[in-house]
């Protein structure tokens, strides 16, 4: 069975879930959710992992985590275990708690936070619960006076609303405006992409992963290939040509387009596109002159060294 990518680097952010096994409950009353609050604070002490909001609901969590030691996937495994014994306990049962292993987004640094915290802040209203009332978020620790858990970082959160005073009554406003557009559209995807942040941001992520490309699913790799248009742009930059030049099929003898024939190979080989995906997009009748341009681009780059230059600033970008 593929292995989920994982992906773990200092001062990484995550936005954490998971949820009970067949949709069962997982907080029955106030000693569960104090048991996994417990397990969050012995995760700070020994792992140093940094939350920077949680949401507890009573069949799956929300959390959104700093990692300064790269270690993700220790202190979910101590956070995750430690409460299903806690929860075996208090339930006077065994066995496995949660569907499986957590599911974690990878956030890019000073971009999403803000908006991921008014999202998970929001889960109690989205159930239809008051979100000022409900007693198992941070939400409160961000628009009241009271004293914040050591493990609970608001600072940064509070950072990215870039207001120097009332920041508690801008940040209530701010999460009464509800969920925005672009969060919302993203976490409705059935096969959501294991990051969130821009392009450049999701190729050097990947090349953090700690997964051997070979044993992460076909569906997950495909989340971090890149797209033909982001290959596209890259290639005009690079040979100093407009992108329709490099799509446009040109018919008679023409002199040789070699973006073109770039693109297509980086399409191929990065993008992991099937050879018709290919003809279609480059207006090609037939598949078979795909292998035989970039055949002809192996030769042409034997003899170019100008030409290599480019070919390879282009690749290692995809590299990994």
């Amino acid at each position: 069975m593929p292995r989920p990518l994982r992906i773990e680097y200092e001062n990484a952010y995550y936005h954490v879930m998971n949820r009970g096994r067949g949709r069962q409950k997982i907080f029955h009353n106030e000693a569960y959710y104090d048991a996994f609050l417990l397990s969050l604070n012995e995760a700070h002490q020994r792992f140093g992992l940094q939350v920077l909001c949680y949401c507890l609901m009573s069949n799956h969590y929300h959390l959104l985590v700093k990692t300064p030691e790269a270690n993700l996937g220790r202190a979910m495994r101590h956070i995750n275990g430690l409460y299903t014994q806690r929860y075996n306990r208090l339930k006077r049962t065994d066995g496995s708690l949660f569907r499986g292993r957590y599911k974690a987004i990878c956030v890019e640094d000073d971009s999403y936070q803000l908006q991921l915290s008014r999202y998970i802040h929001r889960n109690p209203v989205e159930a239809g619960m008051e979100i000022e009332s409900y007693p198992w978020s941070s939400y409160a620790y961000y628009v009241k006076k009271r004293k914040i858990p050591r493990w609970l970082y608001t600072q940064e959160i509070f950072q990215q609303l870039h207001v120097k005073t009332r920041m508690r009554e801008k940040y209530r406003a701010y999460v009464e405006l509800g969920i925005d557009e672009e969060i919302e559209k993203y976490y409705e995807k059935e096969n959501q992409s294991p990051y969130l942040g821009s392009q450049s941001f999701r190729d050097w992520a990947y090349k953090q992963r700690d997964t051997d490309e070979l044993s992460v699913s076909k569906e997950t790799l495909q989340l971090f290939r890149p797209g033909l248009d982001e290959i596209i742009k890259r290639v005009a930059k690079e040979f100093k040509v407009s992108k329709s030049s490099i799509l446009k099929s040109q018919r008679g003898r023409v002199a040789n387009n070699l973006p073109r024939w770039v693109t297509m190979y980086m399409a191929q080989q990065y993008g992991g596109l099937k050879l018709k995906e290919i003809a279609d997009e480059f207006e090609l009748k037939r598949t078979g002159s795909i292998p035989t341009t970039i055949k002809k681009l192996r030769v042409v780059l034997e003899g170019d060294r100008n030409l290599l230059r480019k070919f390879n600033r282009i690749k290692s970008q995809y590299d990994t």
